[in-house]
């Protein structure tokens, strides 16, 4: 399952970092960065806009982890590593309102839940497309379903639809994989918004899509 979230990890151990990338990426965290510098960590974080920072806190370069965690958006949730475990460390780091705080060596289980907690705190409930010279927000309980066309999609919702250049491979990874899915080469569906199924086609009350043969459970 990819997961679109962006993470930035801020480690100036090498291996470590690059330990840590690679088990996100094999876990479907596809959009993740890394910065083995303070300094260079803070441009990426102008730059990136990363959701989730996972922040050694004692980053030996120009600037400390929690100097780094005082200056970041509050939106972005804070996961610290740390080798050391002395208390007055840690209540220097929980002033900055961490997330979670991981020690090393990093364990494969604790990092991916911290992780997914931060993808759930984070997750969202709309879209914001631009529509013109507008921007208009689109919730994913309103939409039914969306149709691929040329290099178009139509995304249908329950009172309009909205015409967006953009592939459909593309906006499936801004979907919740557990409310939407690919049911065809050109379909993307709500599964909450089906209504009936055969073999060959499924049901939005009296939208008929059809489905691939490799589809065999959508709801």
């Amino acid at each position: 399952m990819q997961q679109s979230n962006k993470i930035l990890i801020v480690e100036d151990e090498v291996l470590i970092a690059d330990y840590i990338k690679d088990i996100l990426v094999n876990k479907g965290f596809y959009n993740v960065e890394v910065s083995y510098d303070s300094k260079i960590a803070i441009e990426k974080i102008e730059r990136f806009n990363p959701e989730i920072i996972i922040l050694d806190i004692n980053i030996e370069t120009t600037f400390s982890g929690i100097e780094i965690a005082k200056i970041i958006k509050p939106s972005s949730k804070v996961i610290y590593l740390t080798a050391q475990n002395d208390e007055s460390t840690v209540l220097k780091a929980l002033e900055t309102n961490p997330l979670n705080y991981l020690t090393k060596p990093i364990r494969e289980i604790e990092l991916i839940s911290a992780v997914k907690l931060a993808c759930q705190i984070l997750k969202k409930n709309y879209l914001i497309k631009k529509d013109g010279i507008k921007e208009i927000k689109i919730f994913y309980d309103d939409i039914l379903y969306v149709k691929s066309d040329g290099n178009y999609i139509e995304i249908h919702t329950s009172t309009k639809t909205i015409v967006l250049r953009q592939s459909l491979d593309t906006i499936l990874k801004e979907f919740d994989s557990e409310k939407f899915i690919k049911v065809h080469r050109s379909y993307i569906v709500n599964k909450d918004k089906i209504t009936a199924k055969t073999s060959h086609f499924i049901y939005l009350n009296k939208v008929e899509i059809p489905i691939s043969r490799s589809i065999n459970q959508v709801y």
